[in-house]
């Protein structure tokens, strides 16, 4: 008999990121400090852990550049210095060509190391919210995934891992561009990948791989598990995994996903962490959206090894020349389902569900404990019938992009990929 494992929540060890944020006063830096000899301050981009992110102006040769600050904690250091010895492998890529960030070198500010950056316009996270939210449609979505799959091909051409792919560490260069173009930055957790320690905790919850949270040996496919995530960030400008800790990620995982292969976590060295053994609960033509959801599902598979690479990712049909064009919302006909665009003006999805799942009386009882609004109970009742006709994660990604073309606003895009899905076809 093969040994299930269940969730629970009680007392574990908290596998966060604890570092506390720095700031100017912290480094005793502001506006107009010079760094190094040459290096003036003009504002401030970003903060953490290690220390901040600061636009200066070069008094050398008068170009503005990004300079990132690192405290002169002996830890830092030492991290800092493992991030220049990364940076100086990239140096064998053309970081216009391979989608990464120019690194420029590094200079000593007393007892800080500094390292100096191109300067770029603004994150994906700052992208996505000047857009309210709302996400991104397939055709502004597809070009960008793209540049990071071939990113990610790069960065393995050389034998590294980022481990830290999330939004907030992709650039944008110019957000007036169209498409944009985007480059990765943020170095600070990468490795090669012959050298990754099992059990190190690399990443930023809610973006991290299973086999990182369980503490299983990992390579390169943890990178590509945080594009699957931000790949649908990207689409419906919210995460598909949100949570405070591990645990509640892993819960968001399994809920959508189903249980995580026995052999991974038999392996994992934090498996006893948030889970307890079980014997008993045992367990088409495509278009634009389709494909994007099936591309999807092959970045976030739960075993590494079976996880698609980034050179698959950029020969996949989902950037086909012919799908550039705005997709159509997708007709739900074939598969027993509606057109959406039609649902306003139909609100019937009954008949008794042949794989056990809820009846049209039972589906329009819980939508309506959720929302009385028509369109709203439709998305509902489709939920329910795509989660049985393919699965849970296909039908929660496929739902909220839906909902977002079809003109709903953030709050009910929330509302669906955090309540919606969760609530009723689990």
């Amino acid at each position: 008999i093969l040994v299930q494992f269940t969730a629970y929540s009680t007392s574990y060890p908290a596998i966060t990121n604890s570092n506390p944020s720095a700031s100017e006063d912290d480094l005793q830096i502001t506006e107009g400090t010079i760094l190094g000899d040459h290096h003036v301050v003009e504002a401030f981009l970003g903060e953490g852990g290690f220390g901040l992110v600061t636009r200066c102006r070069d008094t050398k040769n008068n170009k503005t550049v990004a300079i990132k600050v690192n405290k002169s904690d002996p830890e830092i250091l030492l991290q800092a210095k493992l991030e220049i010895f990364i940076l100086e492998q990239l140096r064998r890529l053309d970081p216009d060509r391979c989608n990464i960030v120019e690194w420029n070198d590094y200079f000593l500010d007393g007892q800080r190391i500094c390292l100096n950056f191109e300067l770029l316009d603004q994150s994906l996270w700052d992208y996505i919210g000047d857009r309210n939210n709302q996400g991104l449609p397939m055709r502004e979505l597809r070009p960008i995934l793209h540049q990071l799959a071939n990113a990610l091909f790069h960065l393995g051409s050389v034998g590294i891992v980022h481990a830290d792919l999330k939004p907030g560490n992709i650039m944008v260069l110019n957000h007036s561009e169209s498409p944009v173009k985007v480059k990765l930055i943020d170095f600070g957790l990468a490795c090669p990948a012959s050298a990754v320690i099992p059990g190190d905790r690399v990443g930023t919850i809610g973006y991290c791989a299973p086999e990182v949270m369980l503490g299983i040996p990992y390579h390169e496919a943890i990178d590509m598990w945080s594009l699957g995530l931000v790949a649908v960030e990207l689409a419906t400008g919210v995460p598909l995994y949100p949570g405070e800790d591990d645990y509640d990620v892993l819960k968001f995982i399994i809920e959508t996903q189903g249980q995580l292969p026995d052999h991974l976590l038999e392996s994992g060295l934090y498996t006893d962490c948030y889970f307890i053994e079980d014997n008993y609960n045992k367990q088409r033509p495509e278009n634009g959206q389709t494909l994007f959801v099936r591309l999807i599902k092959e970045m976030l598979a739960l075993d590494a090894n079976l996880r698609i690479t980034p050179s698959e990712v950029l020969k996949h049909p989902f950037f086909h020349p012919g799908l550039s064009r705005r997709t159509p919302c997708t007709d739900m006909n074939s598969t027993g389902g509606q057109n959406l665009c039609s649902l306003s003006s139909n609100h019937r999805l009954g008949g008794q569900n042949s794989r056990g799942g809820k009846s049209s009386q039972q589906m329009s009882l819980v939508a309506g404990r959720i929302d009385s609004s028509p369109i709203v109970n439709d998305f509902l009742a489709l939920a329910i019938r795509l989660a049985t006709k393919y699965d849970a994660l296909s039908a929660l990604v496929f739902v909220v992009v839906e909902a977002l073309s079809n003109g709903f606003c953030p709050c009910c895009s929330r509302f669906f990929s955090f309540k919606l899905v969760q609530r009723l076809v689990f």
